[in-house]
């Protein structure tokens, strides 16, 4: 699965992990299908900026990668990104449950200094740990700011914040954009590179993402989340996009969301380290 990667080159992979899911297993089982969707025909692979994803030179998709039950095994994401990272690609990573943020951008960091995260999410997944488990996909990014992996968390679409988790993000400085205030008109966070995106599929009203484990009403639309990615300025250095649950989807519906996020970030990622 390790062919050459080129410079700057948009490096696709999937990771089939969700032993840290909390409520629904599926996860695992996804990227192959997103995969499937983003090359089943009905779309071409033009992202809205004007980039061409079927030219091999700009993406290279490296395939999946199964993830054995075990920390040790689950935190060999770690090196699968640093190896990508090593030959100069930047990573794109198609989950899975949110869990596997934490060893993604622990890798990251090797190569990076003060890097921003940009989180889309109906939940902070920020506690220190969920039903005895700190790897749990509640708890990724309160192992990414207690470890000092990213200086800066900025999250978009919360809706699901509760007293432990408002102390946390209270405790790592997170700047939480909840949704019961959100305006994206107003929503000009500054970001400063080298940004890295995680995409939880939740931060979507379920109209346009039905196929979640976790339900939560009063989201995003598909068309907010591409407004801000596209704003984007600075280096994107890599992304994940996570926690689609296939049992839960409807005619493919959900499968088309994250490829079409696929395209989008993918080809953001391209036009901001070019």
């Amino acid at each position: 699965m390790y062919q050459t990667i080129k410079q700057d080159q948009l490096v696709l992979l999937g990771v089939c992990s969700d032993e840290n899911s909390s409520f629904k297993s599926g996860c695992a089982s996804a990227p192959p299908l997103i995969r499937k969707a983003l090359h089943n025909g009905s779309a071409n692979l033009c992202t809205e900026n004007g980039i061409d994803l079927a030219d091999q030179q700009l993406l290279n998709d490296i395939g999946d990668f199964n993830i054995e039950p075990g920390v040790e095994s689950f935190m060999s994401i770690e090196t699968i990104i640093s190896k990508i990272q090593d030959q100069g690609g930047l990573p794109l990573t198609i989950g899975g449950d949110h869990a596997i943020t934490y060893p993604i951008v622990k890798a990251l960091a090797k190569h990076h200094q003060s890097i921003t995260i940009l989180h889309f999410d109906a939940h902070p997944d920020l506690y220190d740990q969920l039903d005895n488990n700190p790897l749990s996909h509640a708890c990724p990014f309160a192992r990414i700011m207690e470890s000092s992996l990213a200086s800066r968390l900025v999250q978009v679409g919360i809706r699901t914040m509760n007293p432990h988790q408002k102390s946390q993000q209270q405790k790592f400085a997170v700047e939480s954009h909840e949704m019961a205030s959100f305006d994206l008109a107003s929503f000009k966070p500054e970001l400063c590179g080298p940004v890295y995106i995680s995409f939880d599929l939740d931060a979507l009203d379920p109209a346009f993402a039905p196929g979640v484990s976790h339900f939560e009403p009063g989201g995003l639309s598909v068309r907010e989340v591409l407004k801000i990615i596209q704003s984007i300025e600075v280096p994107i250095i890599g992304a994940d996009i996570v926690e689609y649950n296939p049992s839960h989807d409807i005619n493919g519906m959900t499968a088309m969301v994250a490829a079409k996020l696929v395209k989008e970030i993918g080809g953001m990622i391209l036009s901001t380290n070019s």
